[in-house]
Order: C-alpha cells, then structure tokens, then sequence
C-alpha cells in the first residue's frame, strides 16, 4: 500500500510559516537531494489555500533553470486538493467529503508513494484521523517567536518513533518518523 509521508519545514520553535503566512526562512540546500524525493512519490494532496498558492505556481521566465526543472517535477504528479469548495480544475481532482474513505481508496491504488504538502488545517485533519504514515520534519535553524504552528489542537497524544536523522550543510536538521501505532 502507498504511503502518505508528510514533508515540511518546521522553525525551532516549531512553526510552519511566520504571522503573515512568510516562508522565506526556509533553505533549499542542494545536499537536501529532494529530487530523490520526488522521484519516490507520484501524488501530492494540498489543502485549498496551499493549491492556490503552490499548486499552479511557475516560476518567472528569468528564473534559474533549476526552479523552473524543479516546478515542472512538481507539475507532473496528481494532484488532490482537500476543501469545503466544490471547484472543476483540469489539473487536480477536489475532494470534500468522506476524508478518510477517498484517502484509503487512492493508497490502494497502483503507484508511488504521497506527499502531504499542507497546510496547516489538512495536516491537522490527517493527524486526527491518524492517516500519516512517515514525518519528514526538516528543522530549519531560526525562530520566529510566533506564525502558524505545526502540531495545534491535536485531538490527542501523537507518539513517533524516530526511523533516522540527515543533517545539512546549513544546519537543517531532517527527523523521520513514523507513528507508533502502525
């Protein structure tokens, strides 16, 4: 069965984004190899305000052929967005109903692993409805005394077991987990 890993940047005080919704604290390092992560997943689920944001970016025309190679990677998985809007988009299918049902369905089906990308609200739902299957946290060397934290309002203890830890040349350190219970 497909696994459903989620992978984000988290602050030393442990927010996912900044007050006013900022990411560019976040550091790409090339020693990150996230290519090799996105070569193990075929699928990515986004909450609403993430899709919108991330899920058709494209970078500029003047930006390094890296961005655009790498928008492209992310342009080519199936794309499933979680949200209370009813809404057509020829590049991903809405879901808003039956979370739990629709998820167990598509892990059945043939293909790689899934990339929970976010936000906050539908990571949230997925902890509480325990459909996590790995954490990759990536700690990132800076605080921001305040934003959007990651685990808020969990309807219970959340136990790990730590699986392995990469560290980066900037000083990101990566956790991987996996849920107790599983």
């Amino acid at each position: 069965m497909r696994k459903i890993i989620l992978d984000l940047a988290v602050t030393l005080d442990g927010f996912i984004e900044g007050l006013n919704g900022e990411t560019d604290w976040c550091i790409m390092d090339d020693d990150m190899n996230l290519d090799r992560f996105l070569d193990s997943i075929d699928t990515i689920f986004y909450g609403r305000v993430s899709y919108d944001a991330w899920g058709t970016y494209h970078p500029e025309e003047n930006a390094a052929p890296e961005e655009k190679e790498f928008w492209k990677t992310i342009h080519s998985k199936n794309k499933y967005v979680f949200s209370e809007q009813e809404r057509e988009d020829p590049a991903a299918v809405f879901i808003n109903s039956d979370i739990t049902e629709k998820v167990a369905d598509i892990r059945t089906q043939p293909g790689k692993d899934i990339w929970l990308y976010g936000g906050a609200g539908l990571i949230k739902t997925f902890i509480n409805l325990d459909l996590i299957d790995i954490y990759r946290i990536s700690v990132h060397p800076v605080a921001l005394g305040s934003g959007k934290p990651l685990f808020e309002n969990l309807k219970e203890r959340l136990e790990l077991s730590l699986i392995t830890t990469n560290t980066f040349r900037s000083g990101v350190v990566q956790l991987i987990y996996e849920p107790k219970n599983k």
